[in-house]
């Protein structure tokens, strides 16, 4: 599995999967959200962090939108949660 989660997609998509899999971890990870802009952000960077830790645990979760938007979800969950962690600190 690669590190390359959007790869094919332009950057009006990788925004939107972006701020989708933002979005979703904001509701998973409840009082961790950091508006749109900043669950967008997390998204994106969720992308490639989920893809990684997803490999690094031999889980395969699919191509193509889907699977790029659970990677990127799981990569924001852990995001939000990494960031929650600092936050109340």
């Amino acid at each position: 599995m690669e590190l390359e989660p959007f790869a094919g997609y332009g950057l009006i998509a990788i925004l939107l999967i972006g701020g989708v899999a933002g979005w979703l971890a904001g509701i998973v990870v409840r009082g961790y959200g950091l508006g749109i802009i900043g669950n967008i952000i997390v998204g994106v960077i969720g992308a490639f962090v989920g893809t990684w830790l997803l490999a690094k645990l031999g889980i395969f979760v699919g191509g193509g939108l889907l699977g790029t938007l659970i990677g990127a979800t799981v990569g924001a969950i852990v995001l939000l949660l990494i960031i929650g962690l600092f936050r109340r600190v």
